[in-house]
């Protein structure tokens, strides 16, 4: 029995918490019997001042493996992270977790990038190193706070986004044409046609290309989206797909290609410059930024913003709203010019 009325109205309360711990009491109204009980269990919970709840002394290679079994093993590229997160705390001298502090990241920060560590490698391996006093505290697994949420991310030069012109299109399909994989040239051109990931459209089957649409289910964002594509190009991956199941690995040959092709692109954007492409003549040929998002499978606006300032609309009102639009240029600079010649004749009488 915990909690009771009686025939008087009153509420009666009798709780054991604990084996040999019990707690009686009569009270006007359920809502203060209820949190008699709640609390008198809450005592009980929190240790003694006599005895108390020995510290979390685990090591942060412990942590990171705790937070592998309860949370990384279900997440995309969880072992992979967790491995990072182990050589990590190696590089610190694994400490004890409770007592790892900003300074000693910020120390590790510096060091790596002397060694020719990347801004933003060093900046997914602190977040990825948040996220598990996060997630354990979120958990229950620790009792103490994030000793790492004040310790900023280091700020990076933003990378413009390159993407390819027409002419550059038909030297590329031109070049995966003479590959040797029969699938890479139509895997790019689906990433052309959808603005896909090289993933997405490589993992297509034959099954998820309809009524001239095409669906990726295995999405970074874990969304599936449906993308509809030409007449021709659907019957194109229809026909290869119904032959071979499954488009062959190519990753490798279009990297042949594009070397072959003499285009040349930032470091890291091989593949992804279709996506990049796609979304850059969507938007310059007027497309709407919100249905570009959608196509993308973006799941913040923020991301596909990158891409508006390619919006013929944008560049339009950079030329309207400029402090020299309807100001006579060529006038200014013929007044400037014979001010110029003035100032170089010699000074006469008639001139004083």
């Amino acid at each position: 029995m915990a909690i009771e009325q009686l025939p008087d109205g009153r509420w009666k309360v009798d709780v054991e918490p604990v084996k040999g711990k019990r707690f009686r009491k009569t009270v006007k109204t359920k809502a203060e019997a209820l949190r008699f009980e709640a609390t008198r269990r809450a005592e009980c919970i929190q240790p003694a001042s006599w005895n108390p709840k020995p510290r979390d002394n685990r090591k942060l290679s412990e942590l990171i493996q705790q937070w592998y079994k309860l949370h990384g093993h279900a997440i995309t590229s969880g072992r992979r992270r967790a491995n990072l997160l182990q050589l990590m705390a190696k590089r610190l001298g694994d400490p004890v977790a409770r007592k790892l502090t900003g300074a000693d990241i910020v120390d590790l920060r510096r060091r790596e990038l002397e060694a020719g560590a990347k801004p933003k490698s060093v900046n997914n391996r602190l977040s990825f190193l948040k996220t598990v006093y996060n997630e354990l505290y979120r958990l229950g697994d620790i009792d103490y706070l994030n000793p790492l949420a004040k310790v900023k991310p280091l700020k990076l030069q933003e990378v413009e986004l390159s993407f390819l012109q027409v002419d550059q299109i038909r030297t590329l399909l031109d070049a995966l044409d003479k590959s040797r994989s029969s699938s890479v040239r139509l895997i790019a051109e689906v990433c052309l046609a959808t603005g896909a990931r090289w993933s997405e459209a490589q993992g297509l089957c034959f099954e998820r290309v309809r009524n001239d649409t095409v669906t990726f289910v295995k999405t970074k964002s874990k969304r599936v989206r449906t993308v509809p594509i030409s007449p021709e190009l659907a019957a194109r991956v229809s026909a290869y797909l119904e032959a071979k199941g499954r488009f062959a690995i190519a990753m490798r040959a279009f990297r042949n290609a594009l070397k072959a092709s003499g285009i040349v692109l930032p470091r890291g954007q091989a593949s992804h410059v279709l996506r990049h492409t796609f979304a850059s003549h969507f938007i310059m040929n007027g497309g709407d930024i919100v249905t570009l998002s959608k196509i993308l499978g973006h799941s913040s606006l923020a991301v596909t913003m990158r891409y508006a300032h390619l919006s013929p609309s944008h560049f339009k009102e950079a030329v309207r709203f400029n402090p020299l639009d309807g100001f006579d240029t060529s006038s200014t600079r013929v007044v400037a010019a014979g001010m110029k010649s003035l100032e170089n004749q010699p000074l006469g009488a008639d001139s004083l």
